[in-house]
């Protein structure tokens, strides 16, 4: 989704509106610096806000994402690129989300290594030990969770036994037993419990 196209498509629908950002803002009940934010490319509507700002420009979210006025005989077709350019968006995104995840667990790994390794093989006092294995232990704690978090919420686990694709609660991922990027977890759909594979698609 291109930020600059669809920001530049705002401002000429409130311009046409003969709307300062001032007073679109206020109608929105959000600030005018939100929507010169838009305005510029440097950010997107939330979309809580999407179709409030849409009612208020008389254009269809379509457009709004399009960032161009749509013809009635091409719309179904511009919907249709609209919504494969997100998913491909999500694609990438959860990708790179995945990557993070792999990154993450190596780095809080080599952190906690390194301090046991220094703790056990390093001439020092025993008190002094037990701090350095704390202080090695505790960034691997908060990175392994959030990398679950990531592993959690990046792509979809798919079921082995009916292909059911679903986005399991964190709870759920943390406690699987797991093989790599495979948990065993129970599908909402069929109830079967197996290995449900993490996949982006």
């Amino acid at each position: 989704m291109e930020q600059a196209k669809v920001g530049k498509f705002i401002a000429e629908c409130r311009k046409n509106k003969n709307m300062t950002q001032v007073e679109l803002a206020e109608k929105l009940n959000i600030t005018d610096r939100a929507i010169s934010k838009w305005e510029t490319g440097k950010g997107m509507p939330d979309s809580s806000i999407m179709l409030e700002l849409c009612n208020e420009l008389d254009i269809s979210v379509n457009e709004l994402l399009s960032g161009e006025v749509i013809k009635m005989e091409t719309y179904n077709q511009k919907a249709e690129e609209l919504l494969l350019k997100m998913t491909q968006e999500k694609e990438n995104r959860d990708k790179e989300l995945l990557n993070l995840e792999i990154f993450i667990g190596i780095l809080v790994s080599i952190i906690f290594i390194t301090c046991v390794f220094v703790a056990s093989f390093v001439n020092m006092q025993d008190w002094l030990r037990i701090v350095l294995i704390i202080i090695g232990a505790i960034p691997f704690i908060i990175g392994v969770g959030y990398a679950i978090r990531i592993e959690q919420v990046a792509g979809f686990y798919e079921c082995q036994n009916c292909h059911y694709k679903y986005v399991p609660n964190y709870k759920k991922v943390l406690f699987a037993m797991h093989i790599g990027r495979s948990r065993k977890m129970k599908c909402p759909k069929c109830g079967n419990v197996n290995y449900h594979k993490k996949i982006i698609n």
